[in-house]
């Protein structure tokens, strides 16, 4: 499916992406085969109101089906000259959706699937919860799957961790240049050991 734009007027009175998309995934429709079919959201998230992911159930004649995950793009634009002020693109994990940052309270609500799609899509979820997971410490020694060019050249693959509060800077140890890497958290760096040398305290 492709954009779908809308005034604020048009949400509905939902002040949020979250409790709009919400209220759009759930529903029961009678079809011309006697059937009544719907989904539910059992759970949603909706981080940096950017992505809007969630755990929706089939329902069929009012009994619970499977779980899937569905994930929608989100734009806001509130000074749009159209009007058209709220935007959103949706699509199910079976696409194999690029955005891979779901919850894992979500993903543990999806039930098994077949789809070679969903379940890749599954698997970088995961994957990127176990990257953001990781914890750095001042004067760790980082190291990049490959060297990373910079905007003033420079070319580097190693850095020492320097915590500044709750930033964190790299510093090329050769050079002692700074620098700073976007999403740094979900790329695939491991932490070289190093050997600390501690006080010797004397009582």
């Amino acid at each position: 499916m492709g954009w779908l734009f809308m005034p604020f007027t048009s949400m509905g009175g939902h002040k949020s992406a979250k409790s709009y998309l919400d209220a759009q995934l759930t529903y029961e429709h009678d079809n011309d085969d006697g059937m009544t079919r719907g989904l539910r959201v059992l759970a949603s998230s909706c981080p940096g109101n950017r992505v809007y992911y969630a755990a929706a159930q089939t329902l069929e004649n009012g009994v619970a089906g499977a779980v899937f995950a569905m994930v929608c793009l989100v734009r806001w634009n509130p000074r749009s000259r159209d009007g058209h002020q709220f935007g959103y693109k949706d699509m199910s994990e079976n696409m194999g959706p690029c955005e891979a940052d779901c919850p894992a309270h979500i993903l543990d609500l999806l039930t098994p699937t077949e789809s070679q799609y969903a379940l890749e899509w599954r698997q970088r979820c995961r994957a990127n919860i176990a990257h953001r997971a990781r914890k750095l410490v001042d004067g760790d020694r980082l190291r990049l799957p490959e060297p990373m060019t910079f905007t003033d050249g420079h070319v580097a693959q190693e850095f020492i961790v320097t915590k500044r509060g709750r930033r964190v800077v790299l510093r090329d140890p050769d050079t002692g240049g700074c620098y700073r890497i976007s999403r740094l958290m979900e790329r695939a760096w491991s932490i070289i050991p190093v050997t600390r040398i501690h006080k010797t305290v004397f009582a």
